[in-house]
C-alpha cells in the first residue's frame, strides 16, 4: 500500500531557520518581550508599550540596519518630545496649535534628517502633548524608547544575526544557471528553421532576466548590511566589493544577451522558409555558446566562493571556457564572413551577434575582472576615508607620536 510522504514539521522548521522571514519574526519577538520586562522596571508607565514597539520596530535582520534604525527611531522621538514641552509651556492643546505641531514637527524631521522616522516626530510630539503632566509623559516615551532601541542593539551585539553572505551568492549562482539555460536553448536552435513565436519567447526569457537581477540585487544588499559591523566577519569590504562587482557583470551580461535575443528574433523573421545559419555555421556557433554558457556558470561560482582551492578551480575552469570560447567565435566569424554574399541584407545581424558576443567575453575576462576589483576597492576605501576623515587624522597622529616616542626611546638607550 502507497504510504504518501508527510512532511516532518521539525525537518521544515530547521530547513528554514535561514529564512530571513522567520530569522526576523523570532528575534524581534524576542526583543519585543525583553523590552517590556525592562520597560516594567524601570519606567512608570502601568504599561510601557512604547519599548517593546521600539524594539519590534528597529530589530532588523542585520546589525547595521538595526543600528542605524535604532539611532534614527531615538533621534525622532527626541525632537518630537521637545517640540511637544516648548508648545505646552507656550499655548497648550487646541486644534490650530495642533495643526502647528504637526507642522514644526515634520519639518524639524526632514531638517534634522531621520529618514523614514518623519512621522515618527509628529506623532511622539501629538501623544506628549495630548496628556495633563507633559514633562512625566515625555520623560518616560523617551525612556521607554532608550530602552527598546537598547534592548535592540544589544540584543543583535550578544546574539549576532546571520551573515547572509551565502544566501546572496547562491542567488547569484542562481542567476547564472538560468543565464547558462538560455544561452544552451539558444545555441540548440541555431541550426533549425526558428518560428518567430519561438525566438519572441526566448527574447521574453531574457527580458524576464531583469526581474530576477532585481531579486537578486536585494538579497545582496540585505549581505552587505549583514557583513557591516558584525564582529563574526573580518573582510567586509572584500566580500561586499567581490559580490558586488560580480553581480554588476553579470547584470551587464543579462542586458546584452537581451539585446542578443533580439537579433536572433530578427533573424528568425527574415529567414522564415529555411534554418537561421547553415549547418557548419550552427555547429561552430552551438559550440560557442556552450562554452560561453560554461563561462559565465564559472564566472558565478568564483565570484561567491569562499575557499581559495574552489577559487582557484573556479578561476582555472572560467580561463579554460573563455579561451575554448574566443576560439569558437573566430571560426564562427570565419564562416559567417565567407557566406556573407548568401544574405547580403542580413549581414549587419551577423555582425551585431558577433559585436554581442564579444562584449559578453570581455565582461567576463580575468583582467578586466582584476581591474574592476581594484578600481572598487580603491574608492571604497577612498570614500570610507573621506566618511571619517577627523578620525583618520586622529589616528594618523597617534601613530605619528608613536613612533617619536620609540625613536626618542632608541636614542636614549
Amino acid at each position: 500500500m502507497y504510504v504518501p510522504d508527510v512532511p516532518d514539521p521539525v525537518a521544515e522548521l530547521v530547513k528554514r531557520r535561514h529564512d530571513p522571514v522567520v530569522v526576523q519574526t523570532v528575534r524581534s519577538t524576542a526583543a519585543a518581550t525583553i523590552a517590556y520586562v525592562v520597560a516594567l522596571q524601570l519606567s512608570k508607565e502601568p504599561a510601557p508599550l512604547t519599548a517593546p514597539l521600539t524594539a519590534l520596530l528597529v530589530v532588523q535582520v542585520t546589525l547595521y540596519a538595526t543600528l542605524t534604525r535604532s539611532l534614527r527611531r531615538v533621534e525622532a522621538v527626541i525632537v518630537g518630545v521637545l517640540i511637544a514641552v516648548a508648545f505646552s509651556v507656550l499655548v497648550g492643546l487646541t486644534w490650530w496649535s495642533l495643526c502647528l505641531i504637526i507642522l514644526a514637527a515634520q519639518t524639524a524631521g526632514y531638517l534634522t534628517r531621520v529618514g523614514d522616522w518623519v512621522q515618527e516626530v509628529a506623532i511622539s510630539a501629538m501623544l506628549v502633548l495630548g496628556v495633563t503632566q507633559v514633562t512625566t509623559y515625555a520623560w518616560d516615551r523617551v525612556l521607554e524608547t532608550l530602552i527598546g532601541a537598547g534592548v535592540g542593539m544589544a540584543f543583535n551585539f550578544f546574539l549576532a544575526p546571520p551573515v547572509w553572505v551565502e544566501t546572496a551568492g547562491n542567488s547569484i549562482e542562481d542567476l547564472a544557471r538560468r543565464m547558462r539555460q538560455l544561452m544552451l536553448h539558444i545555441g540548440q536552435e541555431l541550426g533549425s528553421q526558428m518560428a518567430v513565436d519561438r525566438a519572441a519567447a526566448r527574447l521574453y526569457e531574457a527580458r524576464r532576466l531583469d526581474h530576477d537581477i532585481t531579486q537578486v540585487d536585494a538579497a545582496l544588499r540585505q549581505a552587505e548590511d549583514s557583513v557591516r559591523l558584525n564582529p563574526r566577519v573580518k573582510e567586509g569590504l572584500l566580500y561586499r566589493v567581490v559580490l558586488r562587482t560580480g553581480l554588476d557583470t553579470l547584470e551587464i551580461c543579462t542586458v546584452i544577451l537581451r539585446v542578443m535575443s533580439r537579433t536572433l528574433t530578427d533573424l528568425a523573421k527574415a529567414r522564415t522558409e529555411e534554418p537561421l545559419f547553415p549547418p557548419e555555421v550552427a555547429e561552430a556557433l552551438k559550440d560557442l555558446f556552450v562554452h560561453l554558457a560554461a563561462a559565465v556558470e564559472s564566472f558565478a561560482v568564483l565570484v561567491t566562493t569562499q575557499v581559495s582551492a574552489n577559487a582557484e578551480e573556479a578561476e582555472s575552469r572560467l580561463s579554460s571556457e573563455l579561451v575554448k570560447a574566443h576560439a569558437s567565435r573566430d571560426r564562427g566569424a570565419d564562416l559567417l564572413l565567407r557566406r556573407v554574399q548568401e544574405h547580403p541584407r542580413q549581414w549587419q545581424l551577423h555582425g551585431a551577434l558577433l559585436a554581442e558576443i564579444d562584449r559578453i567575453l570581455d565582461e567576463l575576462d580575468m583582467e578586466q575582472r582584476s581591474k574592476r576589483l581594484m578600481e572598487e576597492l580603491d574608492r571604497s576605501t577612498r570614500e570610507k576615508r573621506e566618511r571619517f576623515l577627523f578620525l583618520h587624522k586622529i589616528q594618523r597622529r597617534i601613530r605619528r607620536w608613536i613612533r617619536r616616542d620609540r625613536k626618542d626611546g632608541s636614542t636614549a638607550g
